[in-house]
């Protein structure tokens, strides 16, 4: 078993460490952690970062709101926390991890393999991932890596070991992460909406640190019909059409008036509250509850023993995290909050006299 490098804070200091000390890891590895950095791997000018606390509201926001508190009561009477499974593994490796490719697994019977999975610059090809990584527990067998010395990520759905060989279903690849809005280009990556899991999850070592300065992902059982995609989602496997309903790529807000320490809910949930306040949730793909994901302990694990969710929980079940949260204090922004207006050109023309 290697030996896990403690929390590093910052991803400067990941690289610094990793430059410093390659051999510091453990013989014949160069995993520098097998959790996701303090703040997460996107940028200030993502999308997970921008401070929605002042943003107006949706025309329909009661109405919208309203449809959140109802399945909220529908299934299960409180937002589920998706720690021990439906999260995603996340693996710190610096630019030394070698390299290999994943066998694409057609699990969704596609007629053919799409263009730009295998191959040379492909999504799934030259990945840095650990030989003996563990995806999350789940049927979705989540799996991220994250290079910081290189600037990229990597996010796979329903990734495996078979016959001693990685496989995925689908994922995606995002180049020059650090100024990477937090989503994928085109069809890739492992969420419906091709939105981040990463970006919104709930981080190990954010909860470890009591403060989480990025936006949360929000899944619900209905979501606006597909037509309906709202920045920064570039997709969404919605079917209600409802205009009541948020779509995918969405944001709620809780109101910025409440005073969260007063509430009667878990530590952890406080923390979410006030990331809530400042950064919001995005609604990010559809699940069997309303439900926060959090970064998957499968990893950490796999290397330690220990579930570092068992100790930030302290006793409480993942059912009961978010009990009492105060979603009929949530606030609905409009459709396509923060997208940047297209940019136009302006075509200068000039007449030349001739004879």
């Amino acid at each position: 078993m290697r030996k896990r490098s403690a929390l590093l804070a910052t991803v400067s200091a990941l690289a610094a460490v990793a430059l410093s000390t390659p051999t510091a890891f453990g013989a014949g590895t160069s995993v520098i952690a097998d959790q996701a950095p303090r703040g997460g791997v996107f940028g200030a000018t993502s999308e997970w970062k921008r401070n929605v606390s002042a943003a107006p509201l949706a025309a329909n926001s009661a109405e919208l709101v309203a449809n959140v508190q109802q399945q909220v009561a529908a299934y299960y009477g409180a937002a589920a926390f998706n720690v021990n499974k439906y999260g995603t593994s996340i693996y710190t490796v610096d630019a030394t991890q070698p390299r290999i490719d994943l066998a694409w697994d057609n699990c969704q019977r596609k007629p053919k393999m799409p263009a730009g999975i295998l191959g040379e610059g492909g999504q799934f090809t030259q990945v840095p991932i650990p030989a003996d990584a563990v995806p999350a527990a789940g049927t979705d067998g989540q799996l991220t890596i994250y290079s910081p010395q290189t600037d990229q990520l990597w996010e796979f759905w329903k990734a495996k070991k078979v016959d001693g060989k990685w496989q995925a279903c689908w994922g995606g690849r995002i180049d020059s992460l650090s100024t990477n809005p937090g989503y994928f280009s085109g069809y890739w990556g492992a969420s419906a909406s091709g939105l981040a899991v990463t970006g919104g999850s709930l981080l190990i070592a954010d909860a470890q640190a009591g403060v989480i300065d990025h936006a949360l992902s929000l899944q619900l059982v209905n979501v606006r019909d597909r037509s309906v995609v709202s920045y920064p989602a570039q997709r969404s496997d919605g079917l209600d059409a409802s205009p009541n309903v948020l779509a995918e790529g969405q944001r709620l807000r809780l109101d910025p008036s409440v005073n969260v320490d007063a509430l009667k809910i878990t530590p952890l949930a406080k923390m979410v509250a006030k990331a809530a306040q400042k950064y919001g949730f995005i609604v990010t793909d559809k699940a069997g509850a309303v439900a926060i994901t959090a970064e998957s302990p499968s990893a950490v694990i796999a290397d330690t023993g220990v579930n570092p969710w068992t100790a930030i929980m302290a006793g409480k079940k993942s059912y009961d995290i978010f009990r009492g949260f105060p979603w009929d204090k949530v606030q609905a922004l409009p459709l396509d909050y923060g997208k940047p207006a297209p940019v136009t050109t302006t075509v200068t023309t000039t007449t030349v006299a001739t004879r």
